[in-house]
Formats: C-alpha cells, sequence, structure tokens
C-alpha cells in the first residue's frame, strides 16, 4: 500500500535516513515504489531524481536500479499501486452494505479523500501521460484495468451490470471532478463544493443500480 511510507520530506539530516533492515527484493521494491510515489506526490516528477527517491527510502543509489531501469519506471509502478489501491477501498465500501445513498456517500468520500491526498502524484503521471508515448499507452492501460475491476466489482457485489461506457463516464467525471476540488478549481471558480459533492454522491447512487 502507499500508506505503508510516511515522509515528511527528503532531508533527513547529515546521517542520512535510517537505513532499513535487509528484507526480501519485494519488500525492498515495495519502499522504493511507497517512498517514490511519496515525493513524486510532494515533489512532482521533474522536481526529483532517483538517487534522491533511493535514498529517501534508506537505500543507496544502487539499489533503486535493480529494481528499477530509472525515474520513469518507477513513477508507473507507483501509479499503478494507486490505482490499486484506490479499488480495493472502493470495494471495501461496496460491500459493507448499507443502501445505495449510503454506499454511494461513501465512495464519493473516499475518492475525494484519495485525489486529495495524492494529488502530486496523480498530476505528475498526467502530465508526463500529455508528452511521452509509452507512458500514454501505460495509462490507457490503466484505465482499461479500471473498467475490468469496476466491472467485476458490480458482479460480486451483485449490483446490476452496465456497459462498459457508462462506467467510463462514472470514471472519467469522479477522477476529473476529484482532481478539480483536491487542486482548488471549484473554489477559484466560486463554485459551491456541497453541491457538487452532491451531483457526484447521485451519479453513482444512480450507476449502482
Amino acid at each position: 500500500m502507499l500508506a505503508t511510507v510516511r515522509m515528511r520530506g527528503v532531508r533527513h539530516g547529515a546521517s542520512g535516513p535510517p537505513r532499513p533492515r535487509r528484507g526480501t527484493p519485494a519488500a525492498t521494491r515495495a519502499r522504493l515504489v511507497a517512498t517514490a510515489a511519496a515525493v513524486f506526490n510532494r515533489s512532482g516528477y521533474h522536481g526529483t531524481d532517483s538517487n534522491r527517491i533511493a535514498r529517501a527510502a534508506g537505500y543507496a543509489p544502487g539499489t533503486f536500479y535493480k529494481h528499477f531501469r530509472d525515474k520513469r519506471a518507477i513513477l508507473l509502478a507507483a501509479y499503478a499501486e494507486w490505482v490499486t489501491t484506490e479499488w480495493r477501498a472502493i470495494e471495501v465500501e461496496l460491500r459493507s452494505g448499507g443502501g445505495r445513498e449510503g454506499v454511494a456517500a461513501r465512495i464519493v468520500t473516499l475518492v475525494l479523500r484519495l485525489h486529495r491526498r495524492w494529488r502530486g502524484l496523480r498530476a505528475s503521471m498526467l502530465s508526463l501521460a500529455a508528452t511521452d508515448r509509452s507512458v500514454r499507452r501505460f495509462y490507457h492501460a490503466q484505465r482499461r484495468r479500471q473498467l475490468r475491476m469496476l466491472h467485476d466489482l458490480r458482479r460480486r457485489a451483485g449490483r446490476t451490470s452496465r456497459a462498459r461506457e457508462d462506467d467510463a463516464v462514472l470514471l472519467f467525471t469522479l477522477e476529473r471532478v476529484g482532481d478539480a476540488i483536491a487542486n482548488g478549481e471549484l473554489r477559484a471558480l466560486r463554485l459551491h463544493r456541497g453541491r457538487t459533492v452532491d451531483l457526484l454522491r447521485q451519479l453513482v447512487r444512480r450507476q449502482l443500480g
């Protein structure tokens, strides 16, 4: 999970961050990904480098390159983990029951919280996808993955099946409005946050079937 590493800054003093205990390669990779997510979230993709990420995680730069080719590769891994984390949390809310009204309200609250918490990471991904063809292909693959997960969540929760276009509109609307709220667009445009959130809840409630 991305929340496994909490970071307040990359600078840790003269002696550097505490070195993590030797673990499995999978544990080292997970720590690097979680740390990279936090660094990208705070500094942006162009505001850091692979050496800085490695040191922030408590490793030498050489350890980074045992797991990732470059900074772009770890951004993709961090974003994929973000998608997984978000949809696992949504699944928990769908399974918790309580009627469409309650489920819709909790899902919207969850999505807005995650978008606010990780707005820097998402901005890094979106800006790179706009200019890098291979990153854009990866981003589209994550979109297809999200649609599959949404379809599977409906099925496992016993919800009404929807067309892929319906699911896509739900996904796009939740994410775009979530980003707009997280980035202060509503405030800048003097739009009412409560009314906007209520519209999102209505959309999710209808889509739950």
